[in-house]
C-alpha cells in the first residue's frame, strides 16, 4: 500500500517569508510557487509550505529528518539563518547523528547523517 515518502509539508503564517527563508536554506528556488502552496524539490522529495492563519501552528507529532553531509556545519548554518535550537547535534547510535531546530515559522526541522543510507 505505502510506496515511500514523497512530501513533507510545513505550515507557515507568512508564505512569502517562508519561501524566501527556505530558498536560502536549500540554496534553490521552489519548483511550484503559488499563494496557496510552495513546493521545493529536495533530492527527489518535496518540502512543501502551506499557509495558515496562526502565528505558530499547532505542533504535530511527526518529525522529518533531512539528510545532510555534515551535521555540525548544517546545524550552525540553520541557526545563522534564523532558526532556533531545539536539539543540538548528537549521536543516536550506529554512527547516526541527528539535530533539530525550530524554523522561524514554528516548525521543527530535523537533519540527519546516516551512513547506513545512500
Amino acid at each position: 500500500m505505502l510506496q515511500g515518502l514523497r512530501t513533507t509539508v510545513y505550515l507557515v503564517n507568512d508564505i512569502t517569508k517562508a519561501k524566501n527563508w527556505y530558498t536560502e536554506v536549500l540554496k534553490t528556488a521552489p519548483y511550484f510557487d503559488e499563494p496557496f502552496y510552495v513546493g521545493f524539490n529536495v533530492g527527489g522529495f518535496e518540502l512543501g509550505l502551506h499557509p495558515t492563519d496562526t502565528a505558530h501552528p499547532q505542533k504535530a507529532s511527526v518529525l522529518t529528518y533531512w539528510a545532510v553531509e555534515n551535521i555540525d556545519e548544517s546545524y550552525e548554518r540553520l541557526l545563522s539563518l534564523g532558526a532556533t535550537e531545539h536539539e543540538a547535534p548528537h549521536e543516536v547510535g550506529g554512527d547516526i547523528w541527528v539535530a533539530t531546530v525550530w524554523d522561524p515559522f514554528g516548525n521543527c526541522l530535523g537533519i540527519i547523517v546516516n551512513p547506513h543510507f545512500n
